[in-house]
């Protein structure tokens, strides 16, 4: 399978308020929009993509027409810093503040009006044993 994009979607009950808010925090714009689903795309890479849908559409099998639940975004960005002052200066609940960890990433961890957590990420260099599980292609430096 050749797969030609990729992007999750959040199954929501507030398609509008869940748009708004990628949108207002993440710079996200809206490429298509209709009341039970809003496919967004990054304003900084055409290739970031999020959807957002009406999770009991009946375009959804009804075994899984469910509001999202444990699901973690990873936006991997320059400076994590900056976003995470821009996540502080509005309000967004930080779960996890910003810290380094040894097994190579610098973020924090927000979350979304669903509970979707959002992980903002920079890679940094591993450290200790963590050095080792990566193939040396994917090692941060």
């Amino acid at each position: 399978m050749k797969c030609t994009q990729y992007y999750p979607v959040i199954q929501t009950n507030d398609v509008a308020g869940t748009t708004a808010f990628y949108v207002a925090n993440f710079r996200f714009k809206i490429v298509f929009d209709s009341d039970w689903y809003t496919h967004l795309q990054s304003t900084e890479d055409e290739g970031v993509n999020l959807a957002v849908l009406q999770y009991d559409h009946p375009t959804v099998p009804r075994v899984a027409q469910k509001v999202v639940s444990g699901l973690i975004l990873n936006f991997e960005v320059k400076d994590p810093d900056a976003v995470f002052k821009e996540a502080e200066d509005a309000g967004l609940p930080i779960l996890k503040p910003l810290v380094d960890e040894d097994f190579g990433q610098r973020h924090f961890i927000t979350q979304d009006p669903n509970g979707v957590l959002i992980d903002v990420i920079k890679p940094i260099p591993p450290k200790g044993e963590f050095v080792e599980q990566y193939s040396d292609e994917a090692r941060p430096e």
